[in-house]
């Protein structure tokens, strides 16, 4: 059979089949939807959590209005509630936290695809990305036996005493603190951020490196004015993913932040997030209102970290696309 005895049977098939697909085999026909419901299954999943946790905190957003994200009191004797300590805790200690694994997860991505001998970087390359199979409790206990006494007695000392004439390294000395969270933030994020620019980097093509070393550039002159502005996309994406999974932490945060509801420009006070304040008081809350400023936290934090890793995923793949292509 050739080509219009090929395109005379699709013609014969019913509409409906015409419109599923151009598969012949009504096998293929079946495969196809299935596939695509399971591919829906999981969007019906993320609007199904939203319409709850929206329904859920449909008491709190009728009784506070915008107010609620500007709030800064927390008392549920009086049932007032803010969330702002929260949304602050959550902004500064997710931001602190890249400032710290940010040019180091680069700086591991950088020397596994440029600069590691070729035998080591597969090894290498596990052991950072086994970073990301510890559990967050077993972070959250190693910042309080290890970190947090590290931080009271030689780190937040140290900060005092050089750059004591900034407001952000005032106060007691307590190790626990926003300090610390972001601390332990930071190494948690540091294999996601490390493994998604090593892929981006490696997505670079060859073609590139080499030619920018065959016009007389030095490795770091190839990588610092051709690799890096090529992958600048590709990078920012693991950035930003990195935030994602920093914004949503919960147990080792909460076990080492001190969760104190209250907003200070010290990196040494205690402070909450709102994935904490969730975790620390959900099991607690016997009033509807209490129940629905819980829930209305968990829709804000909800709509940010997907926005988030929309966003990264956008970015990693408009830098992908075109190797892809070629």
């Amino acid at each position: 059979m050739g080509p219009t005895s090929d395109l005379s049977l699709i013609r014969r098939q019913p509409r409906i089949l015409r419109r599923l697909g151009r598969e012949v085999n009504p096998g293929d026909l079946v495969f196809r939807a299935l596939t695509s419901l399971f591919a829906a299954t999981v969007i019906l999943v993320l609007g199904a959590m939203a319409v709850q946790m929206w329904r859920a905190s449909g008491k709190s957003l009728a009784h506070f209005g915008p107010g609620f994200i500007i709030g800064t009191d927390w008392d549920p004797v009086r049932d007032s509630y803010g969330a702002l300590p929260f949304i602050f805790g959550t902004v500064v200690s997710s931001l602190l936290a890249l400032l710290i694994a940010v040019p180091v997860a680069f700086g591991v991505a950088i020397a596994l695809t440029e600069l590691a001998p070729v035998k080591l970087r597969a090894p290498l390359g596990f052991l950072i990305e086994l970073l990301a199979a510890v559990p967050s409790v077993v972070y959250g206990l190693w910042g309080i036996f290890a970190l947090a006494p590290f931080m009271r007695d030689h780190v937040e000392p140290f900060l005092a005493a050089t750059l004591g004439f900034l407001p952000f390294f005032r106060g007691p000395y307590q190790g626990y603190g926003m300090l610390a969270g972001a601390t332990v933030l930071a190494i948690m994020i540091l294999p996601t951020i490390a493994s998604v620019s090593r892929e981006v980097l490696r997505a670079v093509p060859d073609v590139l490196r080499e030619g920018a070393m065959g016009l007389g550039a030095t490795r770091w002159e190839a990588l610092r004015d051709v690799v890096l502005p090529f992958a600048r996309t590709g990078l920012l994406g693991a950035v930003i993913l990195g935030l994602g999974r920093a914004l949503g932490e919960t147990m080792a945060v909460t076990m080492i932040i001190g969760n104190r509801s209250e907003i200070s420009a010290s990196l040494f006070a205690p402070s909450y997030t709102m994935a904490s304040v969730i975790a620390n008081e959900f099991t607690e809350a016997t009033g509807d209102l209490y129940l629905s400023a819980l829930a209305e936290i968990g829709l804000l934090l909800f709509f940010v970290t997907l926005l988030l890793n929309v966003i990264a995923r956008l970015m990693v793949w408009r830098v992908a696309r075109p190797t892809g292509a070629r």
